[in-house]
């Protein structure tokens, strides 16, 4: 009777699964109607080339780009391939944003502020100098309206900007003299972008903007007296404790330096959705991992930089960062006073940063003044 009763459920069961499979066959045109309505194509691999103004390989950041570009390989089954380029290697690091934009290439990695002369408000999605740190830049992006005006500046140029990594609160920089007050700043030529170099400009300095691979053989050569990069793990593999010895902090400059990832929009809308989804989940993904790497590397390197090669670590005089400070709002009035697109922008920036005030005062700002021993 068991088995008599087993073998009338298993023949049932068939029959369903028959039923069902009968009902898939004649529902195929219509799962092939929903497939193309979504613009699949599973047997269709797509090739892509990424730009970075990273040198070539170069730690977290060029590598990171190197590692989503398997990720997505990895979770199309291989029917998105991207190659990477670091700065140089294909077109110049400076000019990723026009070869984006112009379709040259489809997509490329780098900061926003690189841009500042063709979209003057991008900045502000780079670094703010005494602006907000990795964590709330993320938070104004993702979950304020940060993001929308990214993407409302960047239309006019078909591309879209994804936020992809932070390097968190950046060192001071190299400097080859003491910087005792504000005068120790005249004269002094620096390699420092986006709004921390115009603040500086203001502060008697003067910025100077190259890439990555152009900044140690300038500072080693005396085209430039001082130089800001990332942070200890950075600036050790970059070889500027040889050349500079002086090694200053806070990186009043850049608190949360956020990296973007520019698509090409209208090569993005050309892909099948999945293929789009899983370009932007990747990118996700990396500005999680950046930021978890940098904090990881750069403990470990500071500590080289000072116990191994000698270098002078020194804190920035109040003073001086009182002066960065003056000059960082007046800089910020220049540029919104002209811009109307860069007013707008700043004015979401600070309601979203004033909205965090209440919070972070009784949570990290409470944390690091009150519970430190």
């Amino acid at each position: 009777m068991k088995r008599r009763k087993f073998i009338n459920k298993a023949v049932a069961a068939t029959l369903t699964g028959s039923a069902a499979a009968l009902a898939a066959c004649g529902n195929d045109q219509q799962e092939e109607k929903k497939l193309k309505d979504v613009n699949i194509n599973f047997n269709k691999t797509y090739r892509w080339k990424m730009v970075t103004t990273w040198p070539p390989n170069f730690p977290v950041v060029g590598e990171g780009c190197v590692m989503m570009a398997k990720w997505i390989e990895e979770m199309s089954g291989g029917r998105m391939k991207i190659t990477v380029y670091g700065g140089g290697e294909l077109i110049p690091a400076l000019e990723c944003f026009d070869a984006v934009s112009n379709g040259a290439v489809e997509m490329g990695h780098g900061v926003a502020y690189y841009w500042a002369g063709k979209v003057p408000a991008a900045q502000f999605f780079g670094a703010v100098p005494f602006g907000m740190n990795a964590n709330q830049s993320n938070s104004w992006v993702i979950s304020g309206d940060g993001g929308k005006l990214w993407e409302e500046i960047y239309e006019p140029f078909d591309l879209l900007p994804i936020t992809c990594g932070n390097t968190g609160v950046q060192m001071g920089g190299w400097f080859n003299r003491d910087i005792n007050s504000p005068e120790d700043l005249k004269g002094l030529k620096m390699r420092i972008p986006g709004l921390g170099g115009k603040v500086f400009n203001k502060a008697g300095g003067t910025a100077v903007l190259v890439s990555g691979n152009e900044v140690y053989t300038n500072l080693e050569r005396g085209v430039i007296d001082a130089t800001e990069w990332i942070g200890p793990y950075h600036d050790y593999k970059m070889g500027f404790y040889q050349v500079a010895k002086n090694y200053y902090y806070p990186g009043w400059h850049e608190p949360g330096a956020t990296l973007e990832l520019l698509i090409n929009k209208s090569k993005l809308l050309e892909l099948p959705v999945d293929l789009q989804q899983i370009i932007k989940t990747a990118a996700y993904r990396l500005n999680h991992w950046m930021g978890a790497e940098f904090d990881a590397k750069n403990s470990i390197y500071l500590n080289k930089l000072v116990n191994e090669e000698g270098v002078q670590l020194k804190e920035f005089p109040r003073e001086v960062l009182k002066t960065f400070h003056y000059h960082t709002n007046e800089a910020i009035a220049e540029l919104t006073d002209r811009d109307a697109t860069s007013k707008k922008v700043y004015e979401s920036y600070t309601t979203f940063r004033n909205s965090l005030d209440s919070w972070s005062g009784i949570s990290e700002r409470a944390y690091y003044d009150k519970l430190t021993f």
